[in-house]
């Protein structure tokens, strides 16, 4: 058996000001690590929170739910704040995106970079999320097939609620858009499931201020940070930070 190495958060200290940098479903921070070393060679500082459940096994992972992630995003903040960063900007990919969103609903920040947000989500493609995850991270430890059909038929019986209260989480998070009063750039690949493209055109219409923009990436699918366009992206988002006011 091979024991899968646990990812970690990850602070690049640069200069005064600070970006809160949130990772994908599933995922880890690896998911946003380029783009934060990016950031920081331009003096930038970053902080990349690890959710709680993530990096573990999916019966780990469904024993948490949006709470606990997001107190992890909270952790975040708060870890920048007290490290003596007054002006913080959020930026997330997927489920990242989703808490960046709700950071800008709830926290003060001073702009928000989204990347393939989901504007909704079934319960069943969730679940299929984790199951896929399952696989792989099953595969990882060195299991075999007969092992890991027995584990994925036991997990598929296990309760995920955690789920439910996901899909929630995110319907609640589109309701809020209008108290969003922050400068904020929306993002999605093209190559990207068609809702992706549907949900940045929602989020754009339904945040109300004035300073807001939505692009498309003609070579990115889902996770965009790591994808052809990354380059690009890179230097989007990049833009958009030093134009905030900070």
């Amino acid at each position: 058996m091979v024991k899968v190495v646990q990812p970690k958060s990850f602070l690049l200290k640069g200069g005064k000001k600070a970006v809160l940098l949130l990772h994908s479903f599933t995922s880890n921070t690896v998911d946003v690590k380029k783009l934060g070393r990016y950031l920081n060679q331009e003096n930038y500082t970053c902080f990349a929170p690890l959710y709680e459940g993530h990096g573990l096994s999916s019966e780990q992972l469904i024993l948490t739910n949006p709470s606990d992630w997001w107190k992890s995003v909270e952790g975040g903040y708060q870890f920048l704040k007290n490290e003596g960063y007054q002006t913080i900007a959020v930026i997330g990919v997927s489920l990242g995106g989703i808490f960046a969103l709700n950071v800008g609903q709830k926290l003060n920040v001073n702009g928000i970079v989204t990347m393939s947000v989901p504007y909704k989500r079934d319960v069943d493609m969730l679940k299929s999320r984790v199951l896929k995850y399952a696989l792989t991270y099953k595969q990882l430890e060195g299991k075999g097939k007969e092992q890991i059909s027995h584990e994925l038929d036991h997990l598929k019986a296990s309760s995920f609620n955690s789920l439910l209260q996901f899909k929630e989480y995110i319907d609640l998070t589109m309701e809020g858009l209008s108290r969003i009063e922050k400068p904020i750039c929306i993002l999605y690949g093209e190559l990207d499931e068609v809702l992706y493209k549907e949900s940045a055109d929602y989020i754009y219409q339904n945040v109300s201020l004035e300073s807001k923009s939505v692009k498309g990436y003609s070579n990115s699918r889902h996770l965009m940070t790591l994808g052809e366009d990354q380059e690009e992206i890179q230097a989007d988002i990049l833009s958009f930070l030093n134009n905030l006011q900070w």
